[in-house]
């Protein structure tokens, strides 16, 4: 059920106020920085403790019981080998060699910056300074506390370190318990707890296959884990919980932020509708967008679901009927189009909340993907008039784009990622698809531009194009701009390696606007299979494209079933977007 906020009367305070982040209120939040220095200080009185454990282990307390009875542990250890464990802890072993720590480590924390929708760069340095902070600490014990490895048969080459502590031990537990923090914190679903404890297992299996092997006596891995422990423990407390220790937050919380954000904001008229798409949005971000609203003043504010049935277009209608000052969605490409297309030529502003996968307008206007960050920079900036593109086909009734349609490759490739890859491992989700439906055959094309003569061409993919970037900064139609009064066309044909190396050539180069025809005349020429190239850019106002066989089409991201052909015009300044001071 829509939720809406009562009329607040006006508050102007003449106290200073505060800077900080949008949706961030001293009623939720504690804490401070100098993440460093305590790391620093306190990876020095790791160092120091495990030192002094060390020459504890090795001087006074080496006669003492259970100190004393080591060497029968590793002599019990070797009289359990056979082929099969040896095979078997040799695995294990290796899950703890500096050469695997590093790769899975280095692997890891890009993977962390570079898959998710919203690089996850705590994450990632994280995982990274555990690793290194415990490989430094290990170096200086190595240094300080000299210990001779067991005497037994070792399986392995002795490294020229000292038998205390177990490296591979130590390396082990800092990165996959590491691992099992981030997998049990930052994860959702019903196979993390599964994940989180496979994951602690792996240091425990190397400190006995290290003991199995006859590389270390039973203090030595015990010293290993304790070492990795810590400073998974020093740079996660300082990293990952800002080094604090915040009091449990009233059950009121949210209610006491609301109030404070309205009696520090000055008034704006006006009723706010908020769209969200429940699927990418949770009751959190909501109360996030609301406190970032209340804020900046917005008091009267409507909080409305899309639905299968409804993905967002009688939402934003029933909004500009009832006399909406402002429409802020929440989701996908798919959602903002839905919305964009009811809000086409009303005047209302709408406010774009980034949420999804793609994101391609937010990503355009120089909007901030963080939602929080995306709402408060357009609600900080001025209005923007932006074009929209109109289209049609075979079976498709007319509607609006707002960032690209297009049939072929691309389409065939959204079609082939599910949701399910898409929230896993983001928009490089769509790669792996698209890696899939490369052998589709090409096909034959004619393309109309305005008044101008057909054109043929063959073509793996075409692009009707409002705007230009996709993920990753590509730049796939490099001259469409959203306010310029004209929808760009790119059509891909590259033969073989050598002609998608071309195309990936001119994609990474860019290129400078084309000019618009003005005249037949200035067209390419009409007869033929076209030029050969790999990429080819036109613009135009209204454009006809009809292909054979019948292709996969898309719009905005999302499949909207096979056809033979498309018809496309530009709707100059045709949606009022609100957009962060001086973006372009």
């Amino acid at each position: 059920m829509p939720t809406a906020l009562p009329e607040r009367p006006v508050h102007r305070s003449t106290e200073p106020r505060a800077v900080s982040r949008p949706g961030r209120s001293p009623a939720l939040t504690s804490g401070s920085g100098g993440a460093a220095v305590r790391i620093g200080a306190l990876t020095v009185c790791q160092a120091a403790l495990m030192v002094g454990l060390g020459l504890l282990i090795t001087g006074p307390a080496a006669g003492i019981w259970p100190l004393n009875s080591e060497d029968r542990v590793n002599e019990g250890f070797e009289s359990l080998r056979n082929a099969g464990l040896n095979d078997a802890s040799f695995m294990a072993s290796e899950a703890g060699n500096t050469a695997t720590v590093i790769i899975i480590t280095a692997l890891v924390c890009v993977g962390l910056i570079l898959i998710p929708r919203l690089p996850k760069w705590r994450e990632a340095v994280f995982l990274a300074v555990s690793v290194s902070l415990q490989a430094l600490v290990f170096l200086v014990i190595t240094v300080s506390v000299d210990r001779e490895r067991p005497d037994v048969d070792r399986l392995d080459a002795s490294p020229p370190t000292a038998s205390y502590t177990s490296g591979h031990t130590g390396a082990a537990t800092a990165l996959y318990a590491g691992l099992a923090v981030l997998v049990l914190t930052r994860i959702r679903g019903p196979w993390r707890k599964v994940a989180g404890f496979l994951l602690l297992l792996v240091p425990l299996l190397v400190a006995v296959a290290r003991l199995y092997r006859g590389m270390h006596h039973p203090t030595d891995v015990l010293g290993g884990l304790l070492n990795g422990s810590l400073s998974l423990l020093i740079v996660g407390r300082a990293m990952m919980t800002d080094g604090s220790s915040p009091a449990p937050a009233p059950s009121n919380a949210m209610e006491i932020a609301l109030e404070a954000a309205g009696e520090r904001s000055e008034h704006v008229p006006g009723h706010t509708v908020v769209i969200v798409n429940p699927t990418v949005t949770d009751d959190a971000e909501r109360d996030t967008l609301r406190l970032v609203l209340e804020e900046h003043g917005r008091h009267s504010v409507e909080f409305v679901s899309t639905t299968a049935d409804d993905p967002g277009g009688g939402q934003a209608a029933a909004a500009v009927r009832d006399g909406a000052a402002l429409v802020v969605v929440c989701g996908g490409d798919g959602t903002v189009r839905t919305v964009a297309d009811a809000l086409a030529g009303t005047g209302v502003g709408l406010a774009v909340v980034p949420c999804g996968t793609g994101n391609l307008l937010a990503r355009n206007l120089g909007l901030p993907l963080k939602p929080a960050d995306a709402l408060a920079a357009a609600l900080s900036g001025s209005p923007r008039r932006i074009d929209l593109g109109r289209i049609e086909g075979d079976g498709l009734p007319p509607t609006r784009f707002t960032a690209m349609a297009g049939a072929g490759l691309d389409a065939a490739m959204l079609e082939h990622t599910g949701d399910r890859a898409k929230s896993v491992i983001g928009w490089p989700a769509y790669v792996v698809a698209g890696v899939s439906s490369l052998r589709a055959p090409r096909m034959s094309l004619s393309i109309r531009l305005d008044r101008g003569p057909v054109l043929h061409r063959t073509a793996r993919m075409v692009l009707l194009a409002n705007i230009g970037r996709v993920q990753g900064g590509a730049a796939l139609v490099p001259a469409a701009e959203p306010d310029d009064g004209l929808l760009d066309l790119a059509v891909f044909d590259p033969h073989g390696p050598t002609g998608w190396l071309r195309a990936v050539g001119i994609l990474l180069r860019g290129r400078s606007k084309p000019p618009r025809p003005a005249a037949q005349s200035s067209f390419p020429p009409a007869d033929g299979e076209g030029t050969g190239t790999a990429v080819e850019y036109f613009t135009f106002r209204r454009a006809e494209l009809r292909f054979a066989p019948q292709q996969p089409r898309e719009i905005d991201g999302d499949p909207v079933g096979p056809g033979r052909w498309l018809a496309a015009e530009v709707e100059p300044g045709a949606l009022t977007v609100l957009l962060p001071s001086g973006s372009e």
